[in-house]
C-alpha cells in the first residue's frame, strides 16, 4: 500500500484518537487504507468503517470483520453511520487532500508534471470536471476561484489569459493549463505558482471547502463524548477552517462566551499547536511535508 499513499503522522494519529479496544472508529479518506490498518491493530472488538469515494481505493479494501468500507463521499458522514447502526462513535479521523496515487497517475489531472487529461475529479462520477471549468466560467468565476482558492494576486491576469486562449481552441489537457499560467509565472516560483492554480481549480471542482465544513459539524453530531476528531490538512485554506472550528465552534474563529468567560464551543482541542512532520519523517516522505495536524475532543 506503501505506492498507493504513505500514511503522514501516523503515530501521531493513533495516539490523538485515543483508541479503545472496543471502540468505534471512522476513517473518512480510506485511500490506500495506512492509517485504516493501523488503526484496525489497535482494536479488539471494535469497528472500523472507512469512507472514499474515489472508486480506485476499493482495491485496497481490508478484509477483516471488523472493517466496513463506504463507497461515498464523506459530506454522507451522518446518514450512512446511522444507516450502519453506528450513530455514535469514539474517533473520526480525515486526511485531507489527494492522495499520492491521485496525483502519480496522469490520467486523473492532478499533477502539473504528468501531462492527462484536465480532470481532477476525486470521485470520477462528479459531473463537473476541470476542463468544464476552465472551458466554461466567465471570466469572473475564474478569477474568484483563483483568487480565493489559489490566493493568487494575478487572478484577474490569469483568468483574462485563459479567456483568451479558449476563443482559439479548448482546453483538453493539463499541459494546456501548464502552458497557459507558465507564462505568468515568476521565473524562481513557477512550480510554485502552477500547484496554486491546480489547487484552485481542483478545489472548485471538489467542492472541497464546502464539504470539508459538512465534514466538521457532522462530526460534533457524530462523535460521543470524548470522543477524538484527528484532521491533517495539507493547505492553508483547510487549516484555517479546522483550526477556526476546533477553537471556536465556527469558521470564522469568532470566540462567543458564556456568563463565566468559557468558550462556547462543540469541541476542546488537544493540541495547542499544530503537529507537524518531523524532519526525519520528511525525509522518509518529503511529500508529508506541509501536513498540518489538529486533534479535538468532543466536550
Amino acid at each position: 500500500m506503501n505506492e498507493y499513499h504513505v500514511p503522514a503522522l501516523l503515530s501521531e494519529c493513533l495516539e490523538g484518537l485515543n483508541i479503545q479496544q472496543n471502540g468505534t472508529y471512522v476513517d473518512v479518506t480510506f485511500g490506500g487504507g495506512g492509517h485504516s490498518r493501523a488503526i484496525l491493530k489497535k482494536l479488539n472488538e471494535g469497528r472500523l468503517i472507512a469512507f472514499d469515494q474515489d472508486s480506485s481505493s476499493i482495491t485496497n479494501k481490508i478484509v477483516d470483520t471488523r472493517f466496513e468500507l463506504v463507497h461515498q463521499n464523506f459530506k454522507y458522514l451522518n446518514s450512512f453511520l446511522k444507516l450502519m447502526g453506528a450513530p455514535k462513535v469514539d474517533g473520526i479521523l480525515a486526511d485531507l487532500g489527494v492522495s499520492f496515487h491521485q496525483f502519480d497517475t496522469a490520467d486523473r489531472g492532478f499533477s502539473i508534471r504528468n501531462s492527462g487529461p484536465l480532470d481532477m475529479r476525486m470521485n470520477q462520477n462528479n459531473p463537473t470536471t476541470a476542463a468544464k471549468i476552465i472551458n466554461e466560467y466567465e471570466e469572473e468565476a475564474l478569477k474568484h476561484i483563483f483568487r480565493l482558492y489559489g490566493e493568487l494576486k494575478e487572478a484577474g491576469r490569469l483568468a483574462r489569459k485563459i479567456i483568451a486562449a479558449r476563443s482559439e481552441k479548448p482546453f483538453k489537457t493539463t499541459q494546456d493549463l501548464v502552458d497557459v499560467a507558465d507564462t505568468m509565472a515568476p521565473h524562481t516560483k513557477k512550480n510554485q505558482f502552477l500547484s496554486k492554480v491546480f489547487q484552485a481549480v481542483r478545489i472548485e471542482v471538489n467542492q472541497e471547502l464546502e464539504t470539508l465544513q459538512s465534514l466538521l459539524e457532522q462530526a460534533v453530531d457524530a462523535l460521543h463524548p470524548g470522543g477524538r476528531l484527528v484532521v491533517i490538512s495539507y493547505h492553508s485554506l483547510e487549516d484555517k477552517l479546522v483550526k477556526n472550528y476546533m477553537k471556536t465552534g465556527n469558521f470564522e474563529g469568532k470566540i462567543n462566551q458564556d456568563l463565566y468567560g468559557n468558550i462556547i464551543r462543540p469541541l476542546t482541542p488537544i493540541n495547542r499547536k499544530v503537529l507537524m512532520p518531523s524532519d526525519e519523517e520528511i525525509k522518509l516522505n518529503p511529500r508529508s511535508r506541509s501536513a498540518k495536524l489538529r486533534i479535538a475532543e468532543r466536550t
